[in-house]
């Protein structure tokens, strides 16, 4: 199995070229981050077959873009709906977005390749 994430960023949005990279740093995290929240001051991650083979093999990333908010949740809802691990982004506006918390982007994986393509397989490269 061919294992990847894949990160989708808002384009619209026109941020500076750092905040999309922090902005893109906070969804690959984003699921070891949830693993381990809750574990205290010494969390443990378990590794399945899946995380083991992405984070110890090749662990390959994707940057594709999205046009607008809309259609950034709705590939985080398709993603979700198909059992895959996604988690959506919303920056606290404190150094751009003039104070608005925003949704910026979401990260879809490590999960399989194919079923992962078929929620962003349409979408272009960043």
């Amino acid at each position: 199995m061919s294992v990847k994430q894949v990160i989708v960023m808002r384009r619209d949005l026109h941020m500076r070229r750092g905040k999309e990279i922090a902005q893109g740093s906070h969804a690959a995290m984003a699921f070891l981050v949830e693993r381990m929240r809750g574990q205290g001051d010494s969390p443990t991650l378990t590794l399945d077959a899946t995380l083991r083979s992405w984070l110890f093999e090749h662990c390959a990333k994707i940057c594709v873009r999205v046009e607008s908010e809309a259609e950034l949740v709705d590939v985080f809802t398709r993603a979700r709906a198909a059992g895959l691990p996604a988690h959506l982004i919303r920056d606290a506006g404190r150094t751009e977005f003039g104070g608005v918390p925003t949704l910026t982007c979401c990260a879809i994986g490590p999960a399989d390749a194919a079923a992962i393509d078929a929620i962003t397989g349409n979408l272009t490269l960043y």
